[in-house]
C-alpha cells in the first residue's frame, strides 16, 4: 500500500474508530465498510471532518451480491445480499474513497439517505430505488426514475426475468397505451455450423 493510502487508512481509524467495519486495499483504492446503523453519522464525518474533508459525491449505486462471482464461494454468498456503493472524493486531500454499506433485510433492503450530507445523491439513490428496490430513508421525493410508472419489480436485480414481466403497446382499437403479460417466448439459440465439404481447400 502506497505512504498516500496508508495516511488516508490511519484517518478513517481516527475518525470513525469503532464505526469502521471493514477497509479493503485494492487496485490502488480503499472500500470502506460500515454498518447500516453509522451509515449517516459516517457519511458526516466523512464530509465535514477536516481530517478527510470528502466534499464531493461522485457516484452511488445499489449493487446485488446474490450470485457473486457466479456462485463460488465467497464472504458474500451467505451474508447481506444487497448493498450501496458510493465513490467519495476529497478534492482537499486529493484522494478517494469508496464506502459501502449492505441492507440488513434482503425481502425490504433499506439504509438511510446521504442525500442531506451530499445532495448529488438524490437521483443516484432514485436509480438504485428504481432498479434494485433499495429503500432510502429520508430521501424526500424517492420515485422511480428510469422504468415506467406502471413498471412492475426491479429490473437489476439478479432473480429478475431478462425479458421482464409486463410489455407494453400500442392498441390501436382502444386508441391508447396497454400493458400485458410478456408475451416473448423464452428459447436457447445455439448457432448452426455450415461445414462445405471443400471449404479453403482447392476443388
Amino acid at each position: 500500500m502506497s505512504d498516500r493510502l496508508d495516511e488516508l487508512q490511519n484517518a478513517l481509524h481516527s475518525v470513525l474508530a469503532s464505526d469502521v467495519a471493514e477497509i479493503e486495499s485494492s487496485l490502488g483504492e480503499l472500500t470502506l465498510t460500515v454498518a447500516a446503523s453509522a451509515y449517516l453519522s459516517v457519511a458526516q464525518r466523512l464530509r465535514d471532518d477536516p481530517r478527510l474533508a470528502f466534499e464531493q459525491l461522485m457516484d452511488l449505486c445499489g449493487m446485488d451480491y446474490s450470485t457473486y462471482k457466479d456462485g463460488a464461494h465467497s464472504r458474500h454468498t451467505d451474508g447481506p445480499r444487497f448493498a450501496v456503493v458510493s465513490h467519495l472524493l476529497s478534492l482537499q486531500h486529493n484522494w478517494r474513497l469508496r464506502l459501502r454499506v449492505y441492507a440488513a433485510d434482503e425481502h425490504m433492503p433499506r439504509v438511510a439517505s446521504v442525500n442531506p450530507v451530499w445532495n448529488s445523491a438524490n437521483w443516484f439513490e432514485r436509480e438504485a430505488f428504481d432498479l434494485f428496490g433499495i429503500v432510502f430513508d429520508g430521501h424526500e421525493d424517492l420515485r422511480r426514475l428510469l422504468t415506467d410508472y406502471g413498471f412492475i419489480g426491479h429490473p437489476f436485480r439478479k432473480d429478475f426475468p431478462t425479458s421482464g414481466h409486463v410489455e407494453m403497446r400500442y392498441d390501436a382499437e382502444q386508441k391508447r397505451v396497454i400493458y400485458q403479460p410478456v408475451s416473448i417466448e423464452l428459447r436457447e439459440i445455439t448457432p448452426r455450423i455450415i461445414r462445405e465439404e471443400h471449404y479453403g481447400g482447392q476443388h
